[in-house]
């Protein structure tokens, strides 16, 4: 039988007691310390169990599973057929026609000559076919990597009047961007990218490409004196500042240009399979501006161009890598901040796409790939790079069925360094422009942000931050400030855990949160807390301080209806997932406390380690006797009712 409870919590009435077995609570299984410690490792960092298709296996399976396992080509590449290549060379051939003008406006967005950003969209792409494990994720350079390089860069270098060594530091961040996110993935610590909340990455995102967005004012206006800072204010003053240099045939052609490419964004927003009007509209726009600017020699008439771009594949750079001087504090910085940046973009919208076509990506080993294929890049003339999302969709909604789709993009590329080249010779930058900001735009989720707000005000707060800080301080400095904020929050967690009274729910031997079921009623002479968190040194004395101001404000209650006190405090520490020996002290010391008070102590339900160390530290059972632990809250309550002595209640 179970206990029940009533409403009726009057002094007159008499305890009835239901009989309930009362069950013991088993102590752990003995775990040695070097069992705790392999299963502690292998949870934090192998969650996954990668070893697992390893066991029971013949030697040679083993070799071929590694090699598959490093190798992800190795897995779908035998069992390749022409049907799917023949999906993967037109959506190929569509993210190609997509990264051609991307590749050369981001490379401008990070202050490197326009070929760099080619070069980017040739080389990684060959390698993350060969080493990652997504099937859609396409890769090049993207606008918020190339932002934070090219801003971070040029706080200490000009790009105008020393190019040379931007270059080198740009191709060094690279280098340590790489080896920073290969890292993570072979020690198997890419839960240090967590720390960037989904919260935080929209508001960076939306902050950042606002940035981007203004950014482009110079080009779009046809200003050459335009400032380096990337704050809201500094770039709106210095547009307003020089209106005198504002050119209105680039203002003409750059307003066309962009209501096109937003036309071209909007239908295939409205209308996914029409992906390839907004795929194709970049290259379009290059493609008609230039011969525009050709035939009317618009260069000549305050229309600012590309200019000659170097013929060829990408030259190797690996004689241009710093690794000593007074720059080098400033190049592993910068390829630390674009390296957590691109890592955390590339892996999202891995999973994202993963997640649509019920496949999965592994994050270690995507981490190993794009660290990789920035190294190998950062020796090949090719600046930071990672799956960018908006070509990703389309490589997606283009029926990409294997990173084949990368080999085609990345030939495509091939093909026009070689060959084509001196086409965009007469490019305007105010197109570019125009591209870059219809791309940037994409990255303001307003929907995302309406749904943070209506969740957790917090979080929108902690978002609002990233937003504000991006725009008006720096993007790094944002980035900086968010995470700060979102560390507080998780260290106000640990420190100060919730603790809750519980009631019973009548007709039940249940136990909830009494402020939250309002049919659950209090037991005379018990209260009941539950404690939610794990419990160490950061929260021990918080918690001490609030279960004895539980005490004292529930017999000030009890007063003032003039009711029994209390005689049993029962801690459910079911949600207790650890503990540690300041942990272990609090019981003591609330033992001691709560008797000064003629309180007993009882737990109810310490699990694993938090009961394994609460048995080791009892050795008199001063906390841990018979009557003093249960395994949960209705057989304490139903045990503890009958040693009750001079009062009355219902419990029925």
């Amino acid at each position: 039988m179970e206990p029940n409870a009533s409403n009726n919590m009057q002094p007159d009435n008499c305890l009835e007691i239901t009989p309930m077995e009362v069950h013991k609570v088993v102590r752990p299984p003995h775990r040695s310390t070097i069992q705790k410690l392999k299963s502690r490792l292998k949870e934090t960092f192998f969650p996954d169990d990668p070893l697992l298709q390893f066991k029971r296996q013949p030697l040679g399976k083993k070799w071929i599973l590694a090699a598959q396992y490093v190798f992800p080509i190795l897995q779908w590449g035998p069992n390749y057929s022409f049907k799917l290549f023949k999906s993967d060379i037109v959506s190929g051939l569509t993210i190609a026609s997509l990264a051609i003008p991307q590749g050369i406006s981001y490379a401008k967005l990070a202050s490197l000559p326009p070929i760099v950003g080619l070069y980017s969209s040739f080389v990684p792409p060959l390698v993350y076919a060969v080493l990652g494990s997504s099937r859609d994720l396409a890769v090049g350079p993207v606008s918020i990597a190339s932002l934070i390089l090219g801003s971070m860069l040029r706080q200490e270098v000009s790009p105008i009047n020393d190019p040379f060594l931007f270059l080198q530091l740009a191709f060094s961040s690279t280098f340590f961007a790489g080896l920073f996110q290969a890292s993570l993935g072979l020690l198997r610590l890419g839960f240090i990218i967590d720390f960037l909340s989904k919260a935080i990455l929209i508001g960076f995102m939306a902050g950042a490409a606002v940035i981007v967005s203004l950014q482009q004012l110079k080009s779009l206006l046809g200003i050459t004196h335009f400032t380096k800072q990337m704050g809201l204010v500094p770039v709106l003053s210095s547009a307003f500042h020089n209106i005198n240099e504002w050119s209105w045939q680039t203002i003409l052609m750059g307003f066309c240009f962009l209501v096109f490419l937003l036309l071209a964004r909007h239908v295939s927003m409205r209308k996914p399979k029409l992906f390839w009007v907004s795929a194709g509209a970049p290259l379009v726009s290059v493609i008609l501006s230039t011969i525009l600017v050709f035939a009317f020699k618009a260069q000549h008439h305050g229309i600012s161009v590309i200019g000659k771009l170097q013929e060829g594949l990408n030259p190797p750079s690996w004689n241009m890598l710093h690794f000593h001087g007074s720059n080098l504090g400033l190049v592993i910085k910068t390829g630390l901040v674009t390296g957590i940046i691109s890592l955390t973009e590339g892996i999202a919208v891995g999973r994202t796409f993963a997640a649509l076509k019920n496949y999965q990506v592994d994050g270690n080993k995507e981490m190993m790939a794009i660290g990789l294929m920035n190294v190998i890049g950062s020796a090949t003339s090719c600046y930071v790079t990672t799956g960018a999302f908006s070509r990703s969709a389309v490589n997606h909604n283009a029926g990409a069925k294997t990173a084949v789709s990368n080999v085609v993009m990345s030939v495509t590329v091939m093909v026009t360094l070689l060959f084509l080249m001196p086409l965009f010779q007469y490019t305007p930058n105010v197109v570019l422009g125009a591209i870059i900001v219809t791309a940037v735009i994409g990255l303001i989720d307003f929907p995302a942000a309406c749904q943070i707000w209506k969740i957790d005000k917090f979080d929108f707060a902690v978002m609002l931050c990233a937003f504000f800080g991006v725009i008006f301080i720096s993007v790094q400095h944002g980035l900086a400030i968010a995470v700060a904020i979102s560390i507080f929050k998780i260290l106000l967690q640990v420190t100060r855990p919730k603790t809750l009274i519980l009631g019973n729910i009548p007709g039940t031997d249940i136990f909830r949160n009494l402020h939250h079921y309002k049919d659950a009623t209090r037991i005379p002479g018990f209260l009941i807390l539950s404690i939610e968190a794990p419990i160490n040194f950061a929260n021990t004395t918080y918690l001490k301080e609030r279960i004895l101001r539980w005490i004292n404000e529930y017999e000030t209650e009890e007063d003032i209806k003039k009711q029994s006190s209390i005689h049993f405090l029962i801690l459910d520490l079911s949600a207790v997932s650890a503990i540690d020996t300041s942990g272990v002290s609090l019981f003591k010391d609330l033992k001691k406390a709560v008797e000064n008070k003629g309180v007993e102590l009882v737990l109810v339900n310490p699990v694993g380690e938090v009961l394994e160390k609460l048995l080791r530290a009892d050795d008199a059972c001063d906390i841990m006797g018979p009557d003093t632990l249960y395994l949960t809250v209705g057989e304490a309550v139903a045990a503890l009712s009958s040693t009750m002595k001079g009062q009355s209640s219902s419990y029925v």
